[in-house]
C-alpha cells in the first residue's frame, strides 16, 4: 500500500471517517473492562475457566468439539496446517495465491514447519473446485479464504463450497477455514456460524477484524487437534503466563456486536453504490457480500489521493486513509464497514459524495 501521509491526515483529521468501528486507541480495553468482574482470577498458561468458558462457547458457536485460544491467527493457521499434513503425511499446503500465509507471514510455513505451498487459481479470482482437482499431487491440506481478502472479499457460491468439501472429504483431504472474517458473512449466506464451519475440519475466526477486540484467535476442530493445538502453541511461545485481556476484550465485542453483522452489510451495499454512481468510481465486489469491498479509481495514485484528501476537507466525511497504485493511471482502497457509518448524518454523506463527484469530474 502506498501510504500518502496528506491523505492519512486528512482521513484522520475528519469529523465522520467512514471505516470501521473506530480508532485503536486504549478505550477499546477500557470499555470491554467496564462490567469485568475485578475478583475472576485470570488464565494462567492456557487454563482456568475464564478461558476454557470461552473456548467452550466458541466452541458452541462454530458447531465444533473443541476450541482453543490463541494470540494470534498468524499462530493458529499455521499450527492447524501442521497438524493436517502431519496427519495426512504430506508436506503441501494448497491455497489461494494471495492467501495471508503467502504475502504477509514471511514464509513462516515453510521456514519453521518445513511444508511447501501449491497455489490454486489466479490472483484476480477465487479457487473453484476444478483447480482443486488439477492438482497433479498429493494435498496435506487445503485452506480457504472466506471471504476472499485481497480481491475485495468476494466469496464463492454456497452450492460450490459444499461441493469442495464432499470432494475433498471422498479423497480424504482436510479442509481448514480461514475465516478471520467469518462473523461477517453470516448474513450474505444467511447460514449459521456452524453450518458454514460443518464444511470445514477446522476454522480459525479472529477477534481484532470485525469484531473489533484488541487480539486474539480461536483454532476449533476435533478434540485431537486441539489437544496438539495447545502442544504447538506452547511450542510456539504462544502460551502466555495470562491472555486474559485479549479474551475479555473478544467476548465483550464479540457479544456487541455479533447482532449487527447484517446492518454492516447493508451499510457496506449502501456505500458501494453511491461510489458505483460515481464518475471514474467502481467497487469489487460491484455489490458487496460482506461489510467489506475494495475501491478502484481511475486515476492516477496522486491525483487520486489528493481527490480524496480535497473531499475530506471540505466536507469533515473521510472515505479512505491510504491508497494502492494498481497501474500507472489506476489505483485502489479497501475499505470495510463497522459502527462509524451509522453515525454519520444522511446530509452530510450526501454532501461529500455531491463534493467527490464535482472533483472527480475536474480529474
Amino acid at each position: 500500500m502506498k501510504k500518502d501521509s496528506a491523505l492519512s491526515q486528512s482521513y484522520q483529521d475528519a469529523d465522520y471517517p467512514i471505516i470501521g468501528h473506530g480508532p485503536r486507541s486504549m478505550q477499546v480495553l477500557l470499555d470491554a473492562f467496564k462490567q469485568a468482574d475485578g475478583s475472576q482470577f485470570s488464565d494462567m498458561y492456557g487454563k482456568g475457566e475464564i478461558i476454557e468458558a470461552f473456548e467452550a462457547k466458541m466452541a458452541k458457536l462454530l458447531g465444533k468439539e473443541a476450541a482453543v485460544f490463541f494470540p494470534s491467527g498468524t499462530m493458529a493457521q499455521q499450527i492447524a496446517l501442521r497438524i493436517w499434513c502431519d496427519r495426512r503425511g504430506y508436506r503441501t499446503a494448497a491455497y489461494h495465491p494471495l492467501c495471508h500465509l503467502e504475502i504477509h507471514e514471511e514464509r513462516g510455513l515453510h521456514e519453521l514447519h518445513g511444508i511447501r505451498s501449491i497455489l490454486l487459481g489466479g490472483e484476480d479470482r477465487l479457487i473453484t473446485l476444478e483447480d482443486i482437482q488439477a492438482v497433479g499431487e498429493p494435498i496435506g491440506c487445503l485452506l480457504l479464504e472466506l471471504p476472499q481478502r485481497e480481491i475485495g472479499g468476494q466469496l464463492p457460491a454456497y452450492e460450490e463450497l459444499e461441493a469442495i468439501s464432499a470432494w475433498c472429504r471422498e479423497q480424504g483431504i482436510p479442509i481448514h477455514l480461514d475465516g478471520a472474517r467469518l462473523f461477517e458473512i453470516v448474513p450474505y449466506y444467511g447460514r449459521s456460524e456452524a453450518e458454514i464451519s460443518s464444511l470445514f475440519d477446522s476454522v480459525y475466526v479472529s477477534f481484532y477484524k470485525g469484531i473489533g477486540g484488541i487480539a486474539g484467535a480461536i483454532l476449533a476442530g476435533d478434540a485431537d487437534l486441539a489437544q496438539q493445538s495447545k502442544v504447538w502453541k506452547r511450542r510456539h511461545g504462544g502460551d502466555l503466563i495470562s491472555l486474559y485481556p485479549y479474551i475479555v476484550s473478544s467476548e465483550h465485542y464479540l457479544d456487541k456486536r455479533l447482532p449487527l453483522m447484517e446492518s454492516y452489510l447493508d451499510g457496506a451495499r449502501d456505500l458501494s453504490s453511491r461510489f458505483n454512481r460515481c464518475s471514474r468510481m467502481r467497487t469489487v465486489p460491484e455489490q458487496p457480500v460482506s461489510n467489506m469491498f475494495h475501491l478502484h479509481l481511475d486515476l492516477p495514485v496522486e491525483r487520486a489521493s489528493a481527490l480524496l484528501e480535497q473531499t475530506a476537507k471540505d466536507t469533515g466525511v473521510g472515505f479512505l486513509p491510504y491508497l494502492k497504485e494498481t497501474s500507472p493511471d489506476s489505483c485502489a482502497g479497501e475499505i470495510h464497514i463497522g459502527d462509524r457509518y451509522a453515525r454519520i448524518p444522511a446530509e452530510k454523506l450526501d454532501q461529500a459524495f455531491k463534493r467527490l463527484e464535482e472533483l472527480a469530474g475536474q480529474a
